[in-house]
């Protein structure tokens, strides 16, 4: 072996990573968007969880509880409810994950030490329930119907936890829908990442320019055909989700299809405008990196979306998957529909709007 050959390879080797830009970016990208993702945005201590409290008893001793709990820092209500039925409702629409019923017999159940309030929690994500449990540990102090307050009061009364839609905190519940988006993400948006490029490597871009073609009918026919492809892996995952883990489908079904759809359409058309930048096939699958893991980490399929700090929130509401996991286990374990997650369908149809007009006027751009 010859060591100036051996020499001249490795100098070689280096300048191409030098000129190559996405190569550079993932040499240093990787390791820091791993560190900052870990070390300050992952949190599995959840705090400040969206809530209502449905206080009927409306005394001082009820008042004074709903304080207690706001101050543990587990919740933050950020929704009036006048009752039990309608913290119900705000559970299955999923503005709040956690709802405290405060009955109209408050005082009198403290005095008989029964169970005097209910914490009710949306139990689709299981780091949720065991957060509520820290509420039913604080102290509630009760006092018999005409005891002097000064007595010593008896010990004290239960809060109740009631976890709704996975009460058994089984994980294939809440994992095989969040399944569904992260396989339609890494798969859809890597299709697309390597058509466009695909194509100017094989030397087939110059046909296509030369055809009747227009530059928007190009790039909506090349996502087409991934969109049914993107169907057909959701309805594995559902039937394989059934009949290995019993996943349920509480709501319809055809809602799961249209919102998978609408994650489809925004993966595609995202890929799309990877595949205008990138060079080369490898710098599209390099680029796409940079897609899942801050979708993995930030959209709450792994760690608890309430658990981030705002800035780490502020970028997984960019994500698609972020609001798909939001509709799809609403839809199938909440058993809500698409018009009660109308936030979440707009913030898909927007990105999707988005992505394709940057793809479309870059591949213009491209093309001239």
């Amino acid at each position: 072996m010859n060591g100036r050959r051996l020499w001249a390879v490795v100098l070689k080797e280096l300048r191409q990573i030098r000129r190559d830009r996405i190569t550079l970016a993932m040499i240093v990208g990787i390791p820091l968007l791993q560190l900052i993702l870990f070390g300050y945005a992952i949190n599995l201590n959840l705090r400040h969880l969206p809530a209502a409290i449905a206080d009927e008893a409306r005394t001082s001793q009820s008042r004074q509880l709903a304080m207690d709990m706001i101050a543990t820092g587990v919740i933050a209500p950020v929704a009036e409810a006048n009752g039990a039925g309608e913290l119900m409702r705000l559970l299955r629409r999923g503005e709040i994950r956690v709802g405290v019923a405060i009955p109209a017999d408050f005082e009198r159940r403290l005095a008989r030490g029964e169970e005097a309030v209910q914490v009710l929690v949306d139990g689709s994500d299981t780091v949720v329930q065991s957060a509520a449990l820290q509420l039913a540990q604080l102290p509630l102090a009760r006092r018999a119907e005409g005891r002097p307050s000064s007595s010593v009061p008896p010990p004290a009364a239960p809060i109740g936890v009631v976890s709704f839609y996975n009460p058994q905190r089984v994980s294939a519940i809440n994992i095989v829908p969040g399944l569904i988006g992260i396989i339609l993400t890494m798969t859809m948006v890597m299709f697309t990442a390597v058509g466009i490029v695909r194509e100017r490597e094989r030397g087939n871009m110059e046909l296509l320019i030369a055809t009747p073609l227009g530059r928007a009918e190009l790039m909506i026919g090349k996502v087409l055909p991934y969109g049914l492809i993107g169907l057909v892996q959701t309805s594995l995952i559902l039937l394989l989700g059934l009949l290995l883990f019993a996943v349920p489908i509480r709501g319809s079904v055809l809602d799961v299809y249209w919102a998978s759809l609408l994650l489809i359409l925004a993966n595609l058309s995202m890929g799309l405008l990877i595949s205008t930048r990138a060079q080369s096939q490898f710098q599209a699958m390099q680029m796409t990196f940079f897609i899942f893991l801050p979708s993995i980490l930030l959209s709450g399929f792994m760690f608890p979306f309430d658990g981030m700090p705002r800035p780490a929130q502020w970028i997984a509401e960019a994500l698609p998957l972020t609001h798909f996991l939001r509709l799809i286990r609403g839809i199938m374990l909440r058993g809500a529909g698409l018009a009660e997650l109308w936030p979440e369908v707009l913030a898909l149809l927007g990105f999707i709007v988005l992505m394709m007009t940057l793809a479309i006027a870059r591949f213009r751009k491209r093309l001239d």
